[in-house]
């Protein structure tokens, strides 16, 4: 039987933090948080469990609310929604921040929407789209909430669509908004695609009537190779944050800012942690996708044990100058129970360097495993006697 899991919790191995021994770094954002999603190992952690305003960080939980639901086929990017006269008045004009610049009574489709949202950061945007969605703000401010209790956004609560202050109602945590940007980018990677790279985009006219095309805010699109995403974020009250991510030869990075003092400091600051935690660690592959790691016996089952496998390419994170010497193991509370279905997480991938914490990957079932009648684990027992 392998060691499970509460057998390295009582050993203290799982209780702290997974934060690598880290190449020297100085943010010069009150709160500065990194994460590389190729092994789940946090590169860099100041403040990331600090409660804060996100200000229209928070319109990362709008787009992903509406790409799920575009995902399971309950929204669709055609769809068009009506500017209500009410909406329209409270967020136009100066008073209402960043906007993108809709017209009452206009017709406007969720794909649009979206890039007014992830775009153009448009608060009138979000409050059409979720009021769209759900009828009011509110109630799709509960469907924000319950989205952050399934993606265990502990620290984070919301009590708007965009962000806009609200005396305290609405915080999230850096930890949090990385965890959120990386639901969004693994579990709607088209949608992610299609959506957060976009560099400008054209909506509204002028007095005198021409198009207004406002540009995407994001501080790293053309200043990191591979950056695509994802939102910036600004009130009094907040500071300058921003989320950002970046794809480099297979390795996802996640960084969060929060509290910068100006747009510029903001911007250079994101583009400088960024290049750092690609150039200051390494990514050192361990097994490829759909790899067989190890199989596990496997209880009351059709089979008497299943293939575990990598559900995506997985390395582990190390500094330049660390040692290559990795070890890995297997862990899992065994044997495991049928039913098991194929591409379940039952096993994790626990990997250990003279240089770094653990860091810890899933690994999945290889393939569906039925649970066994009477007869077959009658079988299933006498094979496990003779072998």
């Amino acid at each position: 039987m392998k060691k499970s899991v509460a057998v390295l919790l009582a050993a203290g191995l799982l209780a702290q933090p997974l934060i690598a021994a880290a190449p020297p770094y100085t943010s010069e954002a009150p709160i500065a948080y990194m994460k590389d999603l190729s092994s789940g190992a946090v590169l860099y952690d100041k403040g990331g469990e600090t409660r804060m305003p996100p200000a229209s960080l928070a319109k990362m939980m709008t787009a992903h609310v509406a790409f799920r639901l575009i995902q399971k086929g309950e929204l669709k990017l055609d769809t068009k929604f009506t500017v209500r006269p009410e909406t329209w008045k409270q967020w136009h004009g100066p008073q209402a921040g960043s906007t993108m610049f809709l017209s009452v009574g206009e017709q406007v489709s969720v794909e649009n929407l979206l890039h007014g949202i992830v775009t153009l950061s448009g608060n009138d945007a979000c409050v059409v789209l979720a009021e769209g969605i759900a009828g009011t703000e509110q109630a799709f401010v509960a469907a924000m909430n319950e989205e952050a209790k399934r993606l265990g956004l502990k620290n984070s609560h919301f009590g708007t669509s965009n962000g806009w202050p609200d005396e305290g109602v609405t915080y999230v945590t850096a930890e949090d908004l990385a965890k959120l940007a990386e639901a969004t980018i693994v579990e709607t990677p088209d949608l992610y695609k299609r959506f957060y790279a976009t560099r400008s985009f054209t909506w509204g006219k002028t007095m005198g009537g021409s198009d207004i095309a406002q540009a995407n805010r994001n501080p790293i699109l053309g200043k990191i190779a591979g950056a695509d995403g994802l939102k910036t974020g600004h009130t009094e009250e907040a500071g300058f944050g921003f989320t950002g991510s970046a794809e480099q030869d297979g390795r996802r990075l996640v960084i969060v800012t929060a509290g910068s003092t100006s747009f510029n400091g903001r911007a250079t600051e994101a583009v400088r942690f960024m290049d750092w935690g690609f150039k200051a660690w390494k990514a050192q592959p361990l097994f490829k996708k759909g790899q067989t790691v190890e199989t596990a016996a496997v209880q009351m089952g059709s089979a008497t044990s299943v293939a575990l496998v990598a559900p995506q390419n997985l390395a582990v994170t190390l500094p330049r100058t660390a040692s290559a010497n990795v070890q890995v193991k297997v862990v899992y509370t065994g044997p495991i129970k049928a039913p098991i279905a194929k591409g379940q997480q039952i096993a994790q991938l626990i990997v250990q360097t003279p240089d770094t914490p653990p860091q810890i990957m899933p690994l999945v079932a290889g393939e569906d495993v039925a649970e066994a009648g009477i007869f077959g684990r009658l079988w299933n027992g006498m094979k496990s006697l003779f072998a």
